[in-house]
């Protein structure tokens, strides 16, 4: 099925190319992969076919230039950032267009997101000279401790496809801010909003090297374990799936690099019968299909008090049917496909495992095949029970699974029943209750009476297998900073 994708207001922004050392280039190799359209399979571009030896050359390439970097004022890293924020957002409409392409969101929802990534670009730009020191009154006589902050080093990201532009700005700003520099492996489906991205910090004024951005497909393992082990990196940031940050944080270990990992969820939502129904269905709704319920902390598992599950179910599922599923671009289409294949495929196992063991489908629960390959059906199931996938597993796609409990203690028991922690959510009137549930739940983030809890000003991260360190917020830059202590001996006073 086609569908008109708008022309870039400016058309340089659509680059074929990975940026090393300033420059956009080609793999030695000449080899390149393709990217696809999601909601059609219509090709969008080539990108190159970087293998470990073009890797090496961005690594060296940021090597070389993190001595220089290191040393430049804070406050002019920071009108760096400042200049790149403002070319973001003057370009935010091609950004939120190459989004919608290679991505498949829709359109308004891209556009949200390329005003999210810029803003963190704004962020950094202000706590870049906000890096503070420290004096420690010695517990020696004449000594004097000194405690400065410096940049870690050269720092690799490894950037999911979900959110093609906001993932890399959550990295690259703080990075940036503290002295570090960085090379980005960005995801084989989502380069473009990448490479656009990355020009625009190349106007801004970035030194040749400091920021470097490189694609592969089918080299990406070697890669990613070249990225986790070189000796001149010293620290590695992943966003994705739990599976791959355990493989990665192995290879890591083995030069004993600084890592931060954030990883999958299986997000719980709890509506307690005390609650506002309808505000919790629109928290409901925000949560569950943001990205057609890709994202890793969409709401994966809903729990209604059971005095009021039937009539939340009918409100969400009537919320549910107003959705207009499409390609991105078309007027009206809340919510595009699915990435590829194999996540569509993922989702409708999930609801048929669920139907097979005594769920119910209120809505949806079909591909959308008439639409194109990568589509599914916004579904609700009711009777949802522990014995089913989605229960355990994140389903990542747009199924919302009600399941009904009955005391606040076995709700809270059910959501900690994983071995995830990234986001939960709550809905309640009980201000009581809103302390005693949020202290409870084993997760770095809780939503009470929101269904949206990504902001700049937030740190972002979760627990357990979710991963560690904090992204976003003004402890994003410590994750790129390292502690020098300098102890000045001999000081003693004359006067």
């Amino acid at each position: 099925m086609g569908h008109t994708v708008p022309e870039l207001k400016d058309k340089s922004l659509f680059i074929e190319k990975c940026l090393v050392n300033g420059e956009w280039v080609l793999a030695d190799s000449g080899e390149f992969f393709e990217v696809r359209d999601p909601s059609n399979g219509d090709l969008i571009g080539t990108c190159p076919e970087f293998n470990t030896h073009d890797a090496e050359k961005a690594i060296l390439s940021a090597a070389a230039a993190f001595p220089s970097f290191r040393r430049t004022l804070a406050r002019d890293r920071a009108r760096m950032l400042r200049r790149w924020y403002q070319l973001m957002a003057d370009s935010a409409e091609d950004i939120a267009t190459l989004i919608t392409w290679e991505n498949g969101k829709a359109i308004a929802e891209a556009r949200g997101e390329a005003a999210f990534a810029a803003s963190f670009l704004e962020w950094f730009s202000e706590e870049a000279p906000r890096v503070y020191g420290d004096t420690i009154p010695s517990s020696v006589t004449g000594n004097r401790v000194i405690v400065t902050k410096e940049p870690v080093g050269v720092c690799t990201f490894v950037t999911p496809w979900n959110f093609p532009a906001a993932m890399i700005t959550r990295k690259v700003g703080p990075a940036l801010a503290a002295g570090c520099t960085v090379i980005v492996k960005t995801p084989a489906e989502t380069p473009f909003t990448a490479n656009a991205i990355a020009e625009l910090a190349r106007r801004a004024g970035i030194p040749n090297g400091v920021l470097n951005f490189i694609t592969t497909n089918r080299n990406v393992a070697v890669v990613g374990e070249l990225l986790a082990t070189h000796p001149a990196v010293r620290k590695v940031s992943f966003t994705g799936s739990t599976a791959v940050g355990r493989l990665l944080m192995r290879q890591a270990s083995s030069t004993v690099k600084r890592v931060s990992w954030e990883l999958g969820g299986n997000a719980p939502f709890i509506v307690f019968d005390d609650a506002d129904i309808d505000a919790a269905v629109t928290g409901a709704i925000l949560s569950k299909f943001r990205g057609s319920g890709q994202t890793c902390i969409c709401a994966n598992r809903i729990y209604i008090q059971s005095t009021i599950y039937n009539q939340f179910a009918q409100k969400f599922a009537d919320e549910v049917r107003k959705f207009k599923v499409g390609p991105g671009f078309e007027a009206g289409v809340t919510h595009g496909p699915l990435i590829h294949q194999r996540a569509v495929d993922k989702v409708h196992q999930h609801v048929q495992d669920a139907m097979t063991k005594g769920a119910t489908v209120l809505v949806g629960g079909e591909r959308a095949s008439e639409i194109g390959n990568n589509f599914y059906l916004p579904t609700v199931l009711t009777n949802v029970t522990s014995e089913m996938q989605i229960s355990c597993e994140e389903t990542f796609g747009p199924v919302a699974g009600l399941f009904a409990f009955q005391t606040e203690k076995d709700v809270v028991e059910q959501a900690n029943s994983s071995d995830v922690g990234l986001a939960a959510y709550f809905y309640t009137a009980d201000i009581k209750r809103v302390m005693r549930v949020a202290e409870a739940l084993e997760v770095g983030m809780v939503g009470v009476n929101t269904g949206l809890i990504s902001d700049v000003a937030s740190p972002f991260g979760g627990v357990k297998q979710s991963g560690f360190g904090r992204e976003g917020s003004k402890y994003g830059i410590e994750e790129f900073i390292q502690v020098k202590t300098m102890t000045l001996g001999g000081v003693q006073s004359h006067l």
